[in-house]
């Protein structure tokens, strides 16, 4: 089996640091951000970088007791890696309750996000929430990228050094034939994720380590029926639009189960959608995604 890992493997401690820097946006005064590029990023920023960038930006200009509730965002033009990004916050409203924000994300003087955010002040109300899926403890799974090494062989080479890239997020597939096999699948797929060290107690923080790891998982889901892959290289792909709610309090750096399904696709188009669990079966976000699935001919 060929090793394309790097020759130095980073810890936990150096990937959860380095995206703690890349969702601390510089507050450039005027309700304008910038936004970092990832080190080492080559190609298309993901999706879930400009998200959790963009909250971070509306986040500072929103008293502290009004945590985000929901964000709704749409991606109109693939990031470029090789540039910052550019966040500019419109203050739609300061109500008694709520707060809202509009946020553009731009490179180059061209919008590449939209995104809508509102804030409410906590209240009580009525509760009742979904159940959490009966799936494995992540202790008893293992993780995405020793999945992925188990298979490099099945892989050209010039993806095997793209699949062994670390990540700053932990992924502990519940179904890891989803991963490992070409066979057509039900549009379901449980995920458990966390931060791979702990991270600061700040609930913001939190909050934009979700949004980031939200972008995740979530796209493929809508491709299991189809004979439609990535390592095949006959789907080109690309996210839409991106709907968080946030519905409770918790911690990205302990364990939360991610379960999505997909109820339809079609039209080179798939829809998405996932909740959010913390491990003692409390309901705390619910996301949901449209993404193009084009179908394409494979390269020779």
């Amino acid at each position: 089996m060929t090793d394309a890992s790097p020759a130095r493997q980073l810890s936990g401690e150096e990937l959860v640091s380095g995206l703690l820097r890349l969702l601390d946006v510089d507050d450039l005064g005027g309700d304008r951000f910038l936004g970092r590029r990832k080190p080492g990023g080559v190609g298309r920023v993901f999706g879930g970088q400009v998200i959790g960038q963009a909250l971070a930006a509306a986040e500072r200009t929103v008293p502290e007791d009004r945590p985000v509730h929901s964000l709704h965002a749409y991606f109109l033009r693939g990031g470029n890696e090789d540039y910052e990004i550019d966040f500019r916050v419109e203050r739609d409203l300061d109500g008694g309750s709520f707060s809202n924000r509009r946020i553009v994300a731009s490179q180059l003087g061209k919008p590449i996000l939209t995104m809508l955010a509102s804030f409410h002040r906590r209240e009580p109300g009525a509760r009742h929430a979904s159940p959490m899926p009966a799936v494995p403890a992540p202790e008893d799974l293992a993780n995405e990228r020793e999945l992925r090494r188990r298979h490099l062989d099945k892989l050209p080479k010039s993806q095997q050094e793209f699949v062994l890239r670390q990540r700053p997020i932990d992924l502990r597939p519940v179904e890891p034939e989803r991963w490992t096999t070409a066979k057509r699948m039900e549009p379901v797929a449980n995920t458990w994720f966390r931060s791979m060290a702990a991270l600061p107690d700040d609930p913001k923080i939190h909050r934009a380590v979700l949004a980031y790891a939200s972008d995740m998982t979530l796209l493929g889901t809508c491709t299991l029926p189809h004979d439609l892959r990535w390592d095949k290289g006959n789907v080109m792909s690309a996210s839409l639009d991106h709907a968080i709610w946030f519905h409770d309090d918790f911690r990205a750096d302990e364990w939360l189960l991610y379960a999505c399904d997909s109820p339809w696709a079609d039209h080179a188009r798939g829809f998405n959608r996932g909740s959010i669990y913390t491990r003692d079966g409390r309901l705390v976000a619910s996301v949901a995604q449209e993404g193009m699935i084009r179908p394409i001919a494979p390269k020779a």
